[in-house]
């Protein structure tokens, strides 16, 4: 299917878990796909808020080109497979009991490159968590 053969997603996660679901998914749809990966947890933690700011920003100044975001919850991937006491939280006091998975995320990422009118937008995928903290 080549229906984002006109399309470049970077997805800045790992080639594994989310990320490598979110390639796969857009790779078989015709995409070219860059997969980047922060090299520390903290650096990661540390840059979301500005990923976020950035999504806003850019969507502003370059527009009709479309910048969204995604913004997972706790997603069980091989790299959180020994976070069952976060794993466990989540299920306790999420609305939707569960932890995210990689195939959530790359369902979200494809809603938004369909959504042709979306720009701007951070699409946070936590099963409800936020709004319960």
């Amino acid at each position: 299917m080549a229906e984002f053969t006109d399309r470049v997603a970077i997805v800045t996660g790992s080639s594994s878990g989310i990320g490598e679901e979110v390639a796969k998914r857009l790779g078989a749809l015709g995409a070219t796909v860059v997969v980047n990966s922060a090299t520390s947890v903290d650096a990661g933690m540390r840059s979301k808020a500005a990923l976020n700011h950035m999504t806003v920003l850019l969507a502003k100044s370059h527009s009709p080109v479309r910048f969204n975001a995604v913004a997972p919850g706790l997603v069980e991937t091989p790299w959180t497979k020994d976070w069952q006491n976060q794993h466990d939280g989540v299920k306790a006091i999420a609305p939707l009991h569960r932890s995210a998975t990689p195939e959530d995320c790359a369902e979200a990422t494809l809603a938004l490159l369909r959504n042709t009118y979306a720009t701007g937008q951070v699409l946070v995928v936590d099963g409800g968590l936020t709004l319960v903290m």
